[in-house]
């Protein structure tokens, strides 16, 4: 088990959060335009890269908001969260 700090109500345990992938993903300006092939994309392909990764999470068992977390996936160190609508640059 790890701690995640919700930028809203601090330090907490893992199992009180929910993962919600990759964060700073624009939802499509017009979805119906989308052939399948384009949609499936958007669903379900995302970066995989080893080292600093994006990720949103959701306070599951607290606050219930969504906020971003900076995670190092080589060795799963939690950098810094921030609130949506900030930059990663702001993750403490």
């Amino acid at each position: 088990m790890f701690e995640i700090r919700c930028p809203y109500c601090g330090p907490r345990d893992e199992p009180e959060f929910k993962y919600g992938g990759q964060a700073h993903v624009a939802y499509p300006a017009d979805p119906e335009l989308l052939s399948d092939e384009e949609w499936a994309r958007f669903l379900f392909v995302r970066d995989n890269s080893r080292g600093r990764y994006a990720e949103r999470w959701n306070h599951a068992a607290g606050c219930r908001r969504w906020f971003n977390v900076i995670r190092d996936t080589g060795t799963h160190e939690l950098v810094g969260s921030y609130r949506v609508g900030e930059q990663p640059e702001d993750a403490r």
